[in-house]
């Protein structure tokens, strides 16, 4: 469910009370851990803190002329979800496994995709563990990871061509 609003307070405004103040919530925990210098703004219809272009010029690489994205809150059809960048992949990062390895520790159930918690109400949720995970990870080195992950992409494929055909 992609939002349309202009603005983070838009957005709120547009949720249901319930979804509004859980995802307000989450939202409180993920300031009061961001380093300065990370951006709330909207992007790809949720609210994003991002690495602003004044501090990181390329973008994302996906989209270069957004903000490089490093964390997100959104409101979906049947779930709200939090998105953490940093914890991107399986259990492959360090990060990703720390932070599977704190939630276990809490008890509760974790949701997630690659980079994605989902949830149904904020109570599902390990603040504790979430507010660490952003803090662990300060813009700086942020934009570290990003740039040494990007360096070890394979390049984009290639058409094969053809040989040329003999006369």
């Amino acid at each position: 469910m992609q939002s349309k609003a202009a603005t983070v307070a838009e957005y709120l405004a547009s949720l249901p009370p319930d979804r509004r103040i859980a995802l307000l919530e989450v939202r409180d925990v993920i300031l009061q851990n961001l380093d300065t210098g990370f951006e709330e703004c909207m992007g790809w219809g949720m609210i994003n803190f991002s690495v602003p272009h004044r501090l990181f010029p390329a973008g994302y690489h996906c989209k270069p002329e957004q903000a490089l994205p490093f964390a997100a809150l959104a409101s979906q059809k049947n779930y709200m979800s939090v998105y953490v960048m940093p914890l991107y992949g399986e259990s492959g990062s360090a990060e990703s496994a720390w932070f599977r390895k704190a939630w276990a520790k809490t008890g509760k159930k974790l949701d997630m995709g690659k980079c994605c918690i989902r949830f149904r109400k904020v109570e599902d949720l390990a603040l504790g563990v979430l507010g660490e995970a952003i803090r662990r990870v300060p813009l700086q080195r942020f934009v570290a990871i990003y740039t040494t992950s990007l360096a070890g992409r394979r390049p984009a494929a290639t058409k094969k061509r053809r040989p040329a055909a003999k006369k």
